[in-house]
């Protein structure tokens, strides 16, 4: 059977980068259908912290990017408040002396303003989150940062564009594609003036094929490769405290590109557990108290299929330093694998893979955070 509708973008992926651009083909008056192979979306883009986060990116066209999304971020949760968003800005804190001198020098930057970037002392912190009860000497406070509820997001954005232009079709994995046209595991071929493939991680199935040997993605990102990332998260039980920032320790300033200063190089070494584990320290509090918890990066594949304690127990460990407090009970514990595109200057990927079949992956860490502007370039 082949269905077949004039002006009609069909999308594979329910995640947050599919979703953006099923809210972007409906802007541009298109008939969208979404095509999803789990009954919700259950990759990276759930398993998060929920940041819109323009604080750490590279200079130049990635933060120029993660801008411009932070707007569109905004605009669409207008039209979706189940996203959660919250314009709360983040707090960086620096627990030595070498930590607080990269902050001065990021505080320097040539893009600081358009980060809205303020050091604060550790008073000011306070005042600012009056939660961050413990010991550190100074913190950088992103102001352009935002937070959504991952759990929560795909659905409510989903439903600001419910209507007749809008199929979503949980349930059906994408098989097999054709020009301007893709084929689900039932037999349904479903056609569009342009079919756009947003897999995620998942480097088999409909988007293998167009994956070479290697992973080697050279069509528009000069030779650039793709890899899996994955990570280990927590979430508590809540919080009595409300937390009026998202937190991150000084770690992140290892993982960051916008922390690339000449301080950076005085940082020590990590303690054995952490620099294992890749390990940064990021912290949000969901909308019902509970806190989010993170992450580790592991880069070498196959991946465990299990999750391992001591990172959990380092991040803990730095939480519980920042906040002053003992952490609530931990509610539940998960890995979850990104996909990330590498190479000089590259943001995320994007190439035709047929006659009006256009594939967008490899974000990476940026996902949550650029995915509407990564969508509206795949429309411009």
């Amino acid at each position: 059977m082949l269905v077949s509708v004039a002006e009609k973008i069909v999308i594979v992926g329910g995640g947050i980068l599919g979703t953006m651009h099923a809210l972007h083909a409906r802007r541009h008056g298109f008939h969208v259908v979404h095509l999803e192979r789990e009954p919700e979306g259950r990759g990276a883009t759930v398993r998060n912290f929920g940041l819109v986060w323009v604080s750490g990116r590279q200079a130049g066209p990635e933060l120029q990017l993660a801008l411009r999304a932070r707007q569109l971020w905004e605009e669409f949760a207008a039209d979706a408040p189940g996203t959660g968003f919250r314009p709360h800005g983040s707090m960086t804190l620096a627990s030595t002396d070498a930590e607080l001198a990269v902050l001065r020098e990021a505080l320097d930057l040539p893009d600081a303003k358009q980060r809205k970037f303020s050091l604060l002392t550790p008073g000011q912190v306070r005042d600012v989150n009056p939660a961050l009860r413990g010991d550190f000497l100074g913190g950088l406070w992103c102001e352009a940062d935002a937070i959504v509820e991952p759990r929560l997001a795909l659905p409510a954005l989903r439903a600001s564009i419910t209507g007749p232009s809008y199929q979503w079709l949980p349930g059906l994995e994408a098989v097999e594609i054709g020009d301007h046209a893709v084929r689900d595991h039932t037999g349904t071929w479903h056609r569009g003036d342009r079919v756009i493939l947003c897999t995620g991680a998942n480097y088999t199935g409909v988007a293998g094929p167009h994956l070479a040997a290697g992973r080697h993605l050279a069509q528009d990102n000069n030779g650039s490769g793709l890899r899996r990332v994955r990570l280990q998260m927590m979430q508590t039980d809540p919080l009595p405290d409300r937390l009026t920032t998202s937190v991150a320790d000084g770690d992140s300033l290892r993982y960051y590109p916008a922390f690339d200063v000449p301080a950076l190089a005085g940082l020590p070494a990590q303690p054995p557990v952490a620099a294992d584990h890749r390990a940064q320290l990021l912290l949000v509090q969901r909308e019902d108290g509970s806190l989010t918890i993170g992450d580790t990066h592991e880069y070498d594949e196959p991946f465990s299929f299990d999750v391992t304690e001591e990172p959990y127990d380092h991040l803990t460990a730095r939480a519980q330093a920042l906040l002053g407090v003992t952490l609530p009970r931990v509610r539940r514990r998960w890995a979850g694998v990104y996909s990330q595109v590498t190479g000089t200057g590259a943001i995320y990927h994007r190439s035709a893979v047929a006659d009006g079949v256009v594939l967008v992956t490899g974000p990476g860490g940026r996902g949550m955070t650029c995915s509407p502007a990564i969508a509206e370039e795949t429309f411009q």
